[in-house]
């Protein structure tokens, strides 16, 4: 997974990012099918907010993530067909809008 910030990142122009290592789950099916990052995600997570954008994402892993995690968090589906597009964008801006608190000013 650290390869997107030597391949990905670059071409982008984004800096090194932070990522998840999912360590021995990775690609180990689950017997509950839960899909094998949720877990690990949602342990990362922490109960800060966070949005996980994939194409593998079922019902169970939303159930997951609502039972076990404590913040916000937003599964968005994207069409493997067609990958990521204008669309797919605007649940996620309102998601961060939704995180989104007043300051004080004084």
């Amino acid at each position: 997974m650290a390869d997107a910030n030597r391949w990905i990142a670059p071409e982008l122009g984004l800096p090194e990012l932070p990522f998840v290592d999912f360590g021995d789950v990775l690609l180990q099916e689950r017997p509950d099918g839960v899909h094998w990052k949720t877990g690990p995600l949602v342990d990362y997570a922490n109960g800060r907010p966070f949005a996980w954008v994939d194409d593998e994402q079922s019902e169970l892993d939303q159930t997951y993530v609502t039972a076990h995690h404590r913040g916000s968090g937003l599964l968005h589906h994207v069409n493997p067909r067609v990958g990521l597009r204008e669309d797919d964008f605007h649940p996620l801006a309102d998601f961060a809008r939704s995180l989104d608190t007043p300051r004080a000013t004084g």
